[in-house]
């Protein structure tokens, strides 16, 4: 997904005088506060963090109250999306003109039924409302369905996300992985036939590519949906 992103930065946390006894639980408190919302500085909104206190020796701010800043070497996962990204959701809510969906279990977002694609009809199936695509009658939305969709705006005050599924590769994403697969394998089996067949050169070797590319440094983030909650897996690669 889309939108995520992993950043470093040198902070100074204050802290109050009466927390100089239990400093790191007061430093992790003042980061926890920051948690699920957005932040100019960081232009996005804070998911998870890793820090380190850096400096010992704190300096004291005059005042009434002195409070002391602690110097701190932070690793953030912020959620900042930007117009034409591709997101992931799940669908809490639909109707005729519209598909409302919650992001990461915090952010909301709302699909109109202007930007969902012809392909995609309004049906409702013992008592449930769906949207059915005409091409492909098991590509199909419901609640509950883990979506894919492209972001139109971002509201960061209200964390509220304006999405459209007018993409074709956007819709549910149990669907498009599952056909992205079949597609793959059976181009993959025409790739063969075709070498087979002595008309086609064969492309470069995968770890050709990986070993030119080693200063990269990737990082997979996939929403794992379970009964009761979702969850955030991070994979390093």
């Amino acid at each position: 997904m889309e939108g995520l992103k992993v950043s470093e930065a040198n902070m100074v946390v204050y802290v109050h005088p009466s927390k100089s006894k239990k400093v790191s639980q007061a430093v992790l408190r003042e980061l926890g506060a920051m948690l699920l919302k957005f932040d100019e500085k960081f232009e996005g909104v804070l998911l998870a963090y890793e820090a380190k206190i850096i400096d010992r020796n704190a300096k004291i701010l005059s005042g009434v109250h002195p409070y002391f800043g602690v110097t701190i070497k932070a690793k953030l996962l912020l959620f900042s999306p930007k117009p034409n990204m591709l997101v992931e959701g799940k669908v809490v809510k639909l109707r005729q003109e519209s598909i409302h969906i919650i992001v990461l279990g915090f952010a909301s977002a709302v699909i109109t039924d202007e930007v969902i694609r012809d392909e995609f009809k309004h049906r409702t199936k013992h008592g449930e409302e769906m949207f059915v695509s005409r091409a492909h009658k098991h590509h199909v939305i419901k609640v509950g369905t883990m979506i894919r969709f492209l972001v139109k705006s971002f509201d960061e005050e209200i964390l509220h996300i304006s999405g459209s599924l007018v993409p074709s590769h956007t819709g549910s994403i149990h669907w498009l992985e599952k056909n992205l697969v079949e597609g793959s394998v059976t181009n993959s089996n025409k790739r063969k036939m075709r070498e087979n067949e002595g008309d086609v050169s064969v492309a470069p070797d995968a770890n050709t590519l990986i070993s030119n590319n080693d200063d990269c440094f990737c990082i997979r983030v996939m929403m794992i949906q379970t009964n009761s909650k979702q969850e955030i897996l991070i994979v390093f690669l």
